[in-house]
């Protein structure tokens, strides 16, 4: 694929993630103002639930497209999710690919967690994960716009 294309992809990826992540954000602070407990109401899970899923598809944009395309327009050899996260921590684009992997890990569980018994576990990990998933994210767009790599 030719720099411009790649660089229109990488664009392309991005936007979609800008355009996910005031929603994503909105949804983080309603949640950290719901006290710790193991029994939620009604409309306390229901704003989990809304932010489990938005985190789900906020790191799947990140590390699917926007990590993806720009290893790619990069030019870097990093063919799996390990690769790419341990890249952009040599590069300095991430201060820590085990963050990256926690939140992989995070993504996944939410994506298969069928037991209800798992939930006030994986909305709290939701929770104190999430300023890590941010923090990746202003990194990562820090260091394209840095580099001007959206430029087609």
């Amino acid at each position: 694929m030719k720099d411009a294309n790649l660089r229109r992809l990488l664009a392309a990826n991005v936007e979609t993630l800008n355009r996910a992540l005031p929603s994503f954000e909105r949804s983080l602070e309603k949640c950290a103002l719901i006290p710790a407990k193991e029994q939620l109401g009604f409309e306390e899970e229901e704003c989990f639930d809304a932010l489990t899923s938005k985190f789900s598809r906020i790191a799947d944009i990140y590390c699917q497209k926007v990590l993806k395309s720009l290893v790619l327009l990069l030019r870097e050899d990093a063919p799996t999710f390990i690769d790419r996260a341990n890249l952009a921590e040599k590069l300095s684009i991430l201060p820590s690919a085990d963050d990256l992997t926690a939140i992989r890990d995070l993504r996944n569980t939410i994506a298969h967690e069928y037991i209800t018994e798992n939930l006030a576990e994986i909305y709290r990990d939701t929770v104190a994960l999430s300023p890590a998933l941010l923090t990746a994210i202003a990194a990562t767009t820090g260091f394209i716009e840095q580099r001007d790599l959206t430029r087609a």
